[in-house]
């Protein structure tokens, strides 16, 4: 979710496999819903907060779209549990220890906790 001024102006989840679309992310798609309901291609003054740290691509975009800061929960180690493979495009992009101020992990147990319940579910797409 985004927001700004503690209002909540974009919501998105994971939508690959739904719309077939391998770039509909769900921070990619808060971003288009938040962009959308401001009006403006400028995030800037908005925080992005999501359960798994973005991957590369996600977080170039969040970088483009001017969001101010990000929280999330599990790392990019935590998300491949859940079978993303984020960790080898991460290595292709360098390391993140220059954004450590701009990526804030947050909460990562109770996230860890969804990521469990997710893999227990009898599920065919997110």
């Amino acid at each position: 979710m985004i927001v700004k001024d503690g209002e909540i102006v974009g919501r998105g989840h994971n939508m690959v496999l739904v719309n077939t679309d391998s770039t509909a992310h769900g921070e990619i798609v808060a971003i288009r819903n938040a962009e959308s309901a401001l009006n403006s291609y400028s995030l800037e003054g908005c925080v992005l907060y999501t359960t798994g740290e973005p991957c590369p691509m996600c977080l170039y975009a969040i970088l483009w779209a001017n969001i101010d800061k990000v929280y999330y929960g599990c790392t990019i180690e935590d998300n491949a549990s859940i079978g993303f493979r984020d960790e080898v495009f991460n290595k292709l992009g360098g390391d993140r220890e220059a954004l450590k101020d701009f990526l804030v992990c947050i909460d990562r147990k109770a996230c860890l906790d969804l990521f469990d319940q997710y893999r227990h579910m009898e599920h065919h797409t997110y």
